[in-house]
């Protein structure tokens, strides 16, 4: 009899070890339950409490052969890691564990164990491993925990945990039991299918389709089909077939075979005969806005009941195209008042005069995606169809096509479509802000579409967890973007190469006395914390710059700590009639203690000679509209954020000269960024946010401005640096509430504190 074991799915770290184990030996179930305080596995009337106990009680439960003097040691490793926070430690352990598999399968003996689940549930907990295993650094511990990670009952585990996370409302007794599998589904005979329109570019709703297809297809060892679905030669082009498969790859995402809708067009054309012989289907020419009123009110058209011999006429001429035929349309005869209105004797084929793309002049008829679908599905052999829940009302017809054709059935899994706040997944709206020119294309970093946010530095395997942590939920939710960017974070931060860069507005020239005569350099690690990211090279002088908001911010004598090089006393501020610093003195003063200092600021030599500085831009980006959700009747054009783009022109070290396009780095002190390329001789960074509410809130309250075009291809936008009233940052609200005066007036109210922290300006 298979035990319990309960586990919380907000445990941190979560007890992926006992989870995995569980599944792989098959001798306990999983009962995730938000209530636990820890993991406990309830097996043979006796309860286990400790998590490498779980193991080995399961190990031994399900047979796993584990008789080594070796496994004690890598139990005592898997407890030790989580608690490790220095990365050469780390980084010591990583390699030991990779020179260890670099001839063998498993940690201890020919076939899997207890050490193996045990190690690799404490490497699964910790984001700084994962990441610096991506690194490529440890390719035999990378394939051992790569293996393992992929076998399906891990999978179950995982999809386990990411369904009773998204189950929150559920009630604990039904979450979850690692099953975010598929109905009927059995390894090796899997095939799903991503079906995109070759319309337009693929955006974060698309992907999350595309990543649960090839996820369900990787889970039962199966395959995916990428299937362009072109039966509107209206809106297709072959291009868009090209990038579709380009943002696929963005995603890492390669189907086991493409295939098109129109490959099936003879299959199909003679489907709709059959089923007009049947008397499943009939002609119908009734006006369109007439046919609509109609499905909605129950009122059969006046063909319905047409004879086999009139439809097989009247269809002849849709396939001729002729003046008579694109008068009419055919449609599946199911029902005229089925409380289901997708029910109600829908359009199955409608006349189009436009060549195709692939099949040019051949047809003139097409069939509409709803009487395809199910009919390719069930060719292709997919035995999983997957969709978003706007379609569960034709799930219905979905099914009845399938029957009325007697073609092998397809099960159906729907998962809820994904939305976020201030973001536009239409088509159209998007559009108009390429046609317009605010935005800069179609990859733009504004932009929802895939190609934006990989531009703007969102990594794959944030995307893909997030979306699977959304499992099945069938909620219909605007989700916040803090947890995709939160999570992103983790991703980049151990691996992310540190540089400084300064703005250039107002920047402040300083003489540091006691700094060296001539410039020198040293090699600094470009990540203090793993130093596997590699080195850079630092410029030391007596003429450095700094930034203006920093100088501000100096009192007369104060002791502050120029980062990687030690404690300066500032002796003396330059300031002009306009409040600007303009010069800076400071004595070099080494021997200071930095854990004293409150102000830790970078700062660059000036260029002098063979050491030069790097002109750089540093883009932010706001959301594209001001309201969280716009509504159905809602016009685009009436909340357009003035001013969606923000430039800064600063200077960078050297450093940022090997980098290539694509590579995420951090500017210290300023977040992380994107190297964009380099426009007009200027390096370009996009600033990747971190989750943080200041990187991710909208800026446009506290804007001024119209939005910016971009003319000519040319990336334009201005600066938004006005100070807004505070009446700005009012946030507008309708309400039947009368209006009352503040109770403390509107004067701004000081609250004095005691505070070690140097005083900040309001951040709007």
């Amino acid at each position: 009899m298979a035990g319990v074991l309960t586990l919380s799915p907000t445990a941190a770290p979560f007890p992926w070890a006992a989870a995995a184990i569980a599944t792989y030996t098959g001798k306990a179930t999983l009962n995730f339950d938000t209530a636990a305080t820890g993991v406990s596995l309830e097996l043979d009337g006796s309860t286990v409490t400790a998590e490498d106990e779980i193991v080995q009680t399961l190990a031994k439960a399900g047979g796993l052969s584990d008789d080594s003097a070796k496994t004690s040691a890598y139990f005592a490793l898997a407890k030790t890691l989580p608690t490790v926070t220095a990365f050469p430690e780390i980084t010591a352990a990583l390699d030991s564990l990779d020179d260890h598999l670099a001839y063998r399968t498993f940690l201890v003996g020919h076939d899997i164990t207890a050490a193996d689940w045990i190690v690799w549930g404490a490497l699964k907990g910790s984001v700084k491993i994962v990441g610096l295993l991506k690194n490529n650094k440890h390719p035999h511990l990378l394939r051992w925990f790569s293996h393992i990670e992929s076998l399906e009952s891990t999978q179950l585990a995982i999809a386990g945990l990411a369904e009773a996370k998204s189950a929150k409302a559920r009630s604990n007794k039904t979450a979850a039991s690692f099953a975010l599998g598929l109905h009927n589904a059995k390894e090796g005979e899997v095939v799903t299918r991503f079906p995109p329109e070759p319309s337009g570019y693929l955006h974060i709703g698309h992907a999350k389709a595309a990543m649960l297809n090839q996820y369900f297809a990787k889970m039962y060892k199966g395959k995916m089909i990428i299937r362009f679905d072109d039966t509107n030669p209206t809106k297709e082009r072959t291009e868009f077939e090209e990038t579709i498969l380009e943002d696929l790859e963005l995603l890492e995402i390669r189907g086991d075979r493409v295939t098109h809708t129109s490959d099936y067009f003879d299959e199909l054309y003679d489907y709709a005969l059959k089923m007009i012989k049947t008397g499943k289907a009939y002609a119908d020419d009734t006006p369109q806005e007439q046919m609509r009123h109609e499905r909605m009110e129950g009122i059969a058209s006046k063909h319905r009941d047409d004879s086999v011999e009139d439809n097989l006429k009247h269809f002849e001429e849709m396939t001729k195209g002729t003046e008579e035929g694109i008068r009419w349309c055919l449609r599946a005869k199911m029902s005229v008042d089925n409380p289901n209105k997708a029910m109600r004797d829908p359009v199955i084929y409608r006349t189009n005069l436009l060549p195709h793309h692939r099949t040019g002049s051949k047809w003139k008829v097409y069939p509409t995606y709803d009487f395809a679908c199910p009919i390719v599905d069930s060719h292709e052999g997919v035995t999983h169809a997957l969709r978003t829940n706007e379609y569960r009302d034709r799930n219905p017809q979905y099914q009845w096509m399938i029957e009325a054709l007697q073609l092998r059935p397809v099960h159906i899994w729907d998962f809820s479509r994904l939305n976020f706040i201030y973001t536009l997944l239409s088509k159209r709206k998007l559009h108009w802000f390429v046609n317009t020119g605010i935005v800069h294309g179609w990859d733009d970093p504004r932009f929802p579409t895939v190609r934006g946010i990989r531009r703007r530095g969102l990594t794959v395997e944030a995307l893909r967890q997030f979306m699977l942590a959304q499992g099945p939920s069938q909620a219909v939710v605007s989700l916040e973007w803090d947890s995709l960017w939160t999570l992103n974070k983790k991703i980049i931060d151990p691996i992310a190469p540190r540089f400084w860069a300064l703005s250039k507005s107002n920047i402040v020239p300083v003489t540091v006395k006691g700094g060296p005569a001539e410039p020198e350099v040293k090699t600094l690690p470009k990540h203090k914390k793993n130093p596997e990211v590699g080195e850079k090279k630092t410029v030391y002088s007596s003429q450095i710059f700094i930034e203006q908001e920093d100088a501000i911010s100096f009192d007369d004598q104060e002791e502050i700590t120029l980062m990687d090089w030690g404690n300066a006393i500032v002796r003396s501020k330059t300031v002009n009639e306009s409040g600007i610093i303009t010069a800076i003195e400071m004595d070099l003063h080494l021997e200071g203690d930095f854990r004293k200092t409150k102000k830790k600021i970078t700062w660059l030599s000036q260029p002098t000679g063979p050491y030069t500085l790097v002109d750089v831009t540093l883009l932010d980006h706001d959301y594209l509209i001001t309201k969280k959700k716009l509504e159905e009747n809602d016009d685009v054009k009436d909340f357009v954020t003035p001013v969606s783009e923000f430039r800064d022109e600063a200077y960078a070290d050297a450093n940022v000269k090997d980098l290539k396009k694509g590579d995420i780095i951090q500017f210290e002190r300023k977040g992380y960024y994107i190297f964009d390329g380099i426009v007009d001789g200027r390096y370009e960074f996009i600033h990747i946010p971190d989750g943080r509410a200041a990187s991710i809130a909208s800026k446009a309250v506290a804007q001024t401005g119209t939005a910016t075009h971009a003319e000519g291809g040319k990336k334009e936008s201005k600066k938004a640096v006005t100070a807004p009233s505070a009446s700005a940052i009012d946030t507008p609200v309708e309400t039947k509430m009368y209006k009352m005066k503040k109770v403390y007036g509107e004067d701004e109210v000081e609250t004095p504190v005691e505070t070690k922290m140097y005083k900040m300006k309001n951040v709007y």
